[in-house]
């Protein structure tokens, strides 16, 4: 019962770990980052008010009623973003019960919104902030066709935990999706392609009777979210990978006008000036090296610096949701295989925000912004660093996740008598 409880105390952090009002603090003395990976500011002083940041200065005075933690000697950033996860959507991915994730029956794939299925209360949401991951985008694994519905992006702390309820609308439109889509890439792209076209504002307009047109239409909530798709209100996320797909990625944009982003694009960098000149950013796990299958034969693990040096904005994933934390790490590997410091950890804020709009509130330790604010005993890429305070709009999280509970339960444990030598 005693482990029981431990695990379900874990748990629930995830939803109480953030109170209803914010507190004033003052983050004194460390080495700033205010614009991703670059506005570097030296002996700076955060200032956090009401949930938001207030200012960053060098050397600012503390205001009267300020709580202050002492950040000399170490860095502050925003607090890092994973781009790709099925958080609050999964627990055990090959449990026999639900996997909120895998739609597979779904008899409306487009239309599926996260909202209806997140769980706050997932244990891997406190092990992934104490790691400095403060946002993620969420979304559904797999369907029963191409379609993969609507993501949101989440706030790893708070009453409200989803901050952007249709923030992409995925597909997938790799060689498995092929297969099981008419098992010709002909057939899949004829498919997508025919159904966007009857989608298209105002498609169907010539077909509808005076009689029809005076009738209340029924909600559809595939409708609803390929017009958001129209109305530039959300991206299509593509999930693709070779280099003759992406390109037909590119196309594809240019005949809807849609906005595009990829993921995973093992080959994207091999028409990396096409994807800047087309403005398409590219989500991936930049520590992918090898080939998986003949869908990805190049890949490399270089891939990320190539990308960023053609002028294509880049965000990274982590390697499965189970591990979002070490989306910090896969953004050191980027570093150690050719990607500048500043643009690796651009890829985890202000690339990540622009790319699923928002922006507007997150990305930057900028007056205004909401405070995901956290304290690094040192460079946060470098491996053995950690954090020393993780802030998620304006509130200080708990160091603590069922991994840390687990650990200093069993640190110590007492030893039978028969054992003591």
């Amino acid at each position: 019962m005693s482990i029981m409880k431990t695990l379900m105390g874990a748990s629930l952090l995830a939803i109480t770990a953030v109170g209803a009002s914010a507190e004033d603090v003052a983050i004194t003395g460390g080495t700033a980052f205010t614009m991703g990976g670059k506005g570097k500011v030296e002996n700076a002083t955060v200032l956090i008010h009401d949930g938001k940041v207030q200012s960053v200065t060098s050397g600012g005075e503390v205001p009267a009623g300020y709580r202050t933690v002492d950040a000399s000697g170490k860095w502050v950033t925003t607090g890092f973003m994973a781009s790709g996860t099925n958080l609050g959507l999964m627990e055990v991915g090959l449990s026999g019960g639900i996997n909120d994730a895998r739609a597979s029956d779904a008899k409306n794939s487009i239309g599926l919104e996260v909202s209806y299925a997140f769980n706050p209360a997932t244990t891997f949401i406190p092990n992934t902030r104490i790691e400095g991951v403060t946002r993620a985008v969420t979304g559904f694994s797999a369907s029963k066709d191409m379609w993969r519905g609507q993501s949101a992006v989440i706030a790893l702390a708070g009453d409200n935990m989803i901050v952007k309820e249709h923030a992409v609308l995925s597909i997938d439109m790799d060689e498995g999706s092929a297969e099981k889509n008419g098992d010709s890439r002909a057939a899949l792209w004829d498919m997508v392609i025919t159904k966007l076209e009857e989608s298209r504002p105002g498609a169907d307009d010539d077909n509808k009777d005076d009689a029809k047109k005076d009738k209340k239409p029924k909600y559809d909530s595939a409708k609803a979210a390929l017009d958001r798709l129209f109305a530039g209100e959300m991206p299509l996320l593509v999930e693709v990978e070779r280099k003759a797909d992406i390109l037909n990625v590119i196309k594809l944009k240019e005949r809807f006008g849609i906005d595009v982003v990829l993921t995973s694009a093992a080959e994207a960098w091999m028409v990396a000036d096409e994807l800047a000149a087309a403005g398409i950013p590219v989500v991936m796990n930049p520590t992918r090296n090898l080939p998986e299958d003949f869908d990805s034969l190049g890949t490399t693990g270089a891939a990320a610096a190539r990308l960023h040096a053609a002028g294509v904005k880049v965000a990274f994933l982590p390697p499965d949701t189970n591990n979002t934390r070490l989306v910090v790490q896969n953004a050191g590997n980027a570093v150690a295989m050719g990607m500048p410091w500043e643009a690796a950890v651009d890829a985890m804020t202000v690339n990540p925000a622009e790319i699923f709009g928002i922006a507007d509130s997150y990305g930057t330790l900028e007056a205004g912004k909401d405070a995901d604010v956290v304290v690094w005993n040192g460079d946060p890429l470098e491996l053995m660093t950690s954090p020393d305070a993780v802030f998620i709009r304006g509130e200080e999280v708990p160091l603590v996740s069922r991994q840390t509970k687990l650990r200093d339960r069993y640190i110590d444990l007492p030893r039978s008598p028969a054992y003591v030598k």
